[in-house]
This record gives C-alpha cells, structure tokens and sequence, in this order.
C-alpha cells in the first residue's frame, strides 16, 4: 500500500430534527391541546485512532463523510430519534486542523483515542413546550439547527522512540531490517526510500523500542528538494535522533565532515527544536575500510562537528557493533522515561535545617 501521511476530507454532521406542531384528539376529548414532541440531535463526527491502520491512504477514494440527522418530532409528544454518529478511524499520530482556519483540533496519540471534529446539531422544539396559561393552543415551534459542516486536513506522524536521519545511502534501511523485523528494500546500488518505516526493536523479553527510518535529506531540503524534508516531521515525536554517516560513500572525492554539517544544517533550518534534540553519531559501513582509516575519520568528524555526544561505529550487514547500540538505546529511553526521585536524605537535611 502507498504510504500517505497528508488527507483533505470534507465532513457534516447531521442536522437537528424540527420540532412538531400536534394537537392531541381524541373523540371525547375535544380540548385535548399540544402534543407535538422535540426533534432528535443530528449525529456527530468523531475521529478514533486505531492501531491497524499505517497510512491514510484510505481517504483519498472517500473524501466525503456525514453523520445521520436528527430525526423531527410528532404528534403524542413522541421525540425523534437521534442521528447516528460517525467514527472515522484514522493512524495513531493523526493530528486534525482546520483546513480554512489552520486551528489545530486535536493530536490523536494513543489505541482507541477519540476527538470530536464537528458537532451534530441540536433538535428542535415542538409546540408542547410552548403552552401556557394565556397561550392554550401553542402553534411555535423551532427548527433543529445545522450540524457543523467543516473542511477537515488530516496530518501523520509516526509515534517511534527512535528517529534515523541521515543522507540517501547511508545505510537507514540496512540497520533498520538488522535490528527489527522491518522489511524495506534495500539493495547493493544507490537508491533512496520512499516512505517511512517503522521497525520494533526487541533488546530482551521485556524491553523493546520503535524506530523510525525516514527518506534521506539531501542539501538544500529546506528549499524543497528531494523527498526528506517532507517527512522530517515524522520525526518530531521521537526521544533520540541516529545521525547516521557513511564512512565509506561511492564517491572518493566526498567530503565526509562537510556533508555531514549541511545535514545538521538542513535540520535546524527546518525546526530548531528537532535540532536540540538528543543526537548521536553513528558512523556505518565500517566493514569496507580498514580500521584505521575509520579511526581517522571518527576523529575528523568529532573535531569537524565539534561533536560532544556519544559515537558508535557499526556495520549493520555484518552485524558488528548493533547490540551495543541497541543496549545503549534501550538503557537511554529508560532513563529518560524515569520519573525524578527525590533523594530522602536531602529532604530531611531541608526540614532539619527549617
């Protein structure tokens, strides 16, 4: 299936039921009065994440969506039935907007998560409810109102705990179906992927992570080229970022250090934020040159970066070095999802010293 992580919809909710004007007769009553009942609430529209979808690809054959209206009053004060609502599953990671007014409606995170999208519309009245003492025979009623109705743009992104960044070719893909049971393609000539992947990465029984692999950036992204810029926002919701760096590249005449500061450079002017992000090294395709040359390029990207952070050196077709990074992942998403304990000692220094 296609991945698609951007949909336009158009949705309505239903309309309110109109309230009844009914009078109540019966052969020996002949003043029986009003009995026209209320109308139903028109249905809503609802969005609920689900795990079995991936990808919004679904709505670009269904691009219209409407909840049942409400049905009208009668006579006997009989209400109208209420319209049915509408569920649209959607990905988790789906974030609803506005189309035309670009506000921002809800982020849907979590299996079986629901957000209200447009509201059904309120019933009518019937006349009953308008008879008084000086008003016997009542002839008012209201309409039911109109459900919103709204231009919906459906945004996607990824949950993982794991973001891979890095040019074309560097190897994303290879490490992702090394360490997890992803499938992208991959192959022994220069191409770039299409679409993101997502792979869980299972360090023991207990423990395990998602990573995400995105299509490689390529200098001048934030101006539009390629395809990575597109979909570094899946990267947003991720803890750690893998700046992966081919240490052996097709071309002898690339400048290694260089690139690998337009890469950084790329990523700030899309979102500073992704920038101050955690980020580590991750120097790949170490079986193709001699250890020494690799350890002559580690230290030119550490002193070229000015680089402060960790450094890994892998080959994910070989197998070398990936369960030290995958330990040291799983040991790092630990710590930053454990909660600060404050140490009891200090406490009661504090209310000893007060």
């Amino acid at each position: 299936m296609k991945f698609v992580d951007e949909a336009l919809i158009r949705i309505a909710a239903g309309d309110g039921g109109n309230g009844c004007v009914s009078f109540r007769r019966e052969k020996y009553i002949p003043k029986g009065g009003p009995d026209g009942g209320d109308g139903g609430d028109g249905g809503s529209v609802f969005l609920e994440a689900t795990d079995n979808l991936n990808t919004l690809a679904d709505f670009r054959f269904q691009a219209f969506f409407e909840a049942g209206r409400g049905q009208s009053g009668m006579g006997k004060n009989c209400t109208g039935k209420g319209g049915d609502d509408l569920i649209i599953p959607v990905p988790v990671g789906t974030i609803a907007y506005d189309a035309d007014t670009g506000e921002q409606l809800g982020d849907l995170t979590a299996h079986g998560q629901r957000m209200l999208v447009a509201q059904g519309g309120f019933h009518g009245l019937g006349n009953t409810r308008f008879k008084s003492s000086v008003n016997r025979t009542p002839r008012q009623f209201t309409p039911g109102t109109e459900g919103e109705r709204r231009r919906l743009r459906m945004e996607l992104k990824v949950l993982a705990d794991v973001g891979l960044l890095g040019y074309p070719n560097a190897g994303k893909s290879t490490l992702i179906r090394a360490v997890s049971a992803a499938k992208p393609k991959v192959a022994d000539y220069p191409f770039t992927t299409l679409h993101p992947n997502l792979g869980v990465v299972r360090v023991d029984a207990m423990r395990s992570f998602v990573m995400a692999d995105i299509p490689g950036l390529i200098e001048g992204a934030s101006e539009g080229a390629g395809l990575g810029i597109r979909f570094l926002k899946h990267l947003a919701r991720t803890r750690l970022l893998l700046h992966l760096i081919d240490i052996a590249p097709p071309d002898p005449d690339t400048d290694i250090v260089r690139d690998a500061r337009a890469l950084v450079g790329e990523l700030a002017n899309f979102s500073p934020d992704l920038l101050a992000r955690e980020r580590w090294l991750v120097l790949t395709k170490t079986d193709l040159i001699d250890p020494d040359e690799v350890a002559e390029v580690r230290a030119a990207l550490i002193e070229g970066l000015d680089w402060q952070g960790p450094v890994f050196e892998i080959s994910a077709l070989t197998d070398v070095g990936l369960r030290p990074l995958t330990g040291r992942i799983m040991d790092r998403l630990d710590e930053v999802a454990r909660p600060e304990v404050p140490d009891d000692d200090e406490d009661d220094g504090e209310e000893a010293a007060s």
